[in-house]
């Protein structure tokens, strides 16, 4: 069993009160790592270390806090393999999305925001009467406490803390109390790669009592939090309750998934196949709202049904294996009851809808990709987001009718349409309230490129040039040019 401390200051160490708990393999609810659990104390003594540290680091090149990243990217190369499989572990995701997603792109991350680091540019700003030469400049916020979930833990972590970092800010990052494993490891990576003291602050522990003292703490300058919708609308309130604090909230959400009548329908079913059994459902960006055109439902449909039927559940580790475990019990009974008041609300069960129990899966808290039809967009199934492989499928004649259905929903974080014509995509794209929409492809998310949602989903982003300049401040500079000082009372 791993033993994780709290990283604060480039030390290892134990809570103040010396609390711990304990991290949980879903898919075997076995226990595979101790965490110590960080009280308020111990956020102030992260966040102390973090101060004293950014007057220095923000100082330095931003060269030189680029080359210290692409350091600790080098190191995270060489420990792939170990964090992929504590990633898979950790989360109950399968070892293959680990290798191929999760690890991959925290790297990318690391590397890319390193490397945009360098290239941060003022702007000079011509004023219409000559007298002043004023140029704006960006300047780190400060202190950035990071609050990450449980189902990308070093992918979101990485996407977040880098552009901080290189920016000159200084990172108190909070994990998951579920899954805390490779984000504690990153302390290690950093310790190797030759970060300064303070520069990175490690605070495991659960979100009402660590995430509360980050979100009120009066030192922290900007907070940027990836999770819940209720949990976010507590960001947002707790935040300003001692300074004023920048927020970034990246929340849940509902995608509706749009597949036209002259759509390729093999293609299209395998990527709305993806877009809502991806970790097992369990993404803000999912494609659990299907709609689809009535001239093409039932081979649609027809195709749907074999697929996911096709699909190998089993132990995450297994290169194999296709669908790993929900996260906890508790989530794999919340995913359950949904389907459950689905059914009674009137839908019906085209597949799945019940925990997977055949061994090796039957000690792990795995849930069958569920398929429910006979759906109104106004049932509950169809407006909250289940966090689950549930996926919802509606008919629909005209488009219009499909576009006003996608955006009738409190979230709007990805929408997906899919059509053979190029207009159709234009359009449609240009109606849909999101803020990603994926034409022709699905749930397809890259570094370079802004990340985020409108709504509910929350705003802000995360990834590429955006990314970057979110845990940036602007400061305009006026610069008085003109021969004779201004006077404007004509005094003497």
């Amino acid at each position: 069993m791993k033993q994780l401390k709290l990283f604060i200051n480039n030390e290892w160490v134990n809570s103040k009160d010396s609390k711990s708990s304990e991290s949980i393999n879903p898919s075997t609810n076995e226990i595979i790592a101790e965490f110590a659990l960080a009280g308020k104390k111990d956020i102030d003594r992260a966040v102390k270390a973090a101060r004293k540290a950014f007057n220095k680091w923000s100082e330095i090149t931003p060269d030189k806090r680029a080359d210290q990243l692409l350091c600790a990217a080098e190191i995270m190369k060489k420990r792939f393999k170990e964090l992929a499989k504590w990633e898979s572990r950790d989360v109950g995701k399968t070892i293959y999305e680990a290798e191929n997603v999760d690890i991959p792109f925290a790297i990318r991350a690391m590397e890319y925001f390193a490397n945009l680091g360098r290239e941060v540019k003022g702007e000079v700003i011509p004023t219409p009467d000559n007298l002043t030469h004023d140029y704006m400049t960006y300047e780190p916020y400060g202190i950035i406490g990071v609050i990450i979930p449980w189902n990308y833990p070093l992918h979101i972590a990485t996407i977040t803390i880098a552009p901080a970092l290189v920016t000159g800010n200084t990172v108190v990052l909070k994990p998951s109390s579920l899954a805390p494993v490779t984000c504690t490891i990153l302390g290690e990576i950093f310790l190797e790669a030759g970060f300064p003291e303070g520069v990175l602050n490690i605070v495991t522990g659960t979100g009402d009592t660590a995430g509360e003292a980050i979100l009120t703490h009066p030192d922290i300058d900007m907070v940027s939090f990836t999770g819940s919708l209720e949990v976010g609308r507590r960001v947002v309130q707790a935040s300003s309750e001692s300074n004023l604090k920048k927020v970034v909230l990246e929340l849940g959400g509902k995608g509706p998934f749009i597949a036209e009548s002259d759509c390729n329908i093999n293609a299209a079913v395998n990527s709305l196949i993806t877009g809502y059994v991806l970790t097992q459902g369990q993404c803000c960006c999912a494609s659990t709202r299907a709609y689809i055109q009535e001239n093409i439902y039932d081979e649609f449909m027809d195709r749907l049904l074999k697929k996911i039927d096709s699909l190998k559940i089993g132990d995450p580790l297994n290169q194999s294996t296709q669908v790993g475990s929900l996260i906890s019990e508790s989530q794999l009974n919340k995913v359950d009851a949904y389907v459950k008041r689905a059914v009674r609300d009137g839908a019906k069960l085209a597949y799945g809808g019940k925990k997977y129990i055949v061994p090796p899966c039957d000690k792990g808290n795995y849930y069958e990709p569920t398929i429910l039809t006979n759906v109104e967009n106004s049932m509950e199934c169809c407006q909250e987001e289940i966090f689950g492989p549930v996926l919802v499928v509606l008919k629909y004649k005209d488009l219009n009718q499909a576009i006003a259905m996608a955006n009738d929903n409190e979230y709007a974080l990805g929408a997906t349409i899919w059509s053979e014509n190029v207009k159709t995509l234009y359009w449609t794209a240009k109606k849909l309230n999101s803020g990603i929409v994926w034409m022709n492809t699905n749930v397809m998310s890259k570094i370079e490129t802004p990340y985020g949602g409108n709504n509910n989903s929350g705003y802000g982003r995360v990834g590429g040039t955006f990314g970057i300049m979110e845990f940036l401040k602007v400061k305009n500079n006026v610069l008085f040019i003109n021969e004779e000082y201004d006077n404007y009372y004509n005094l003497d």
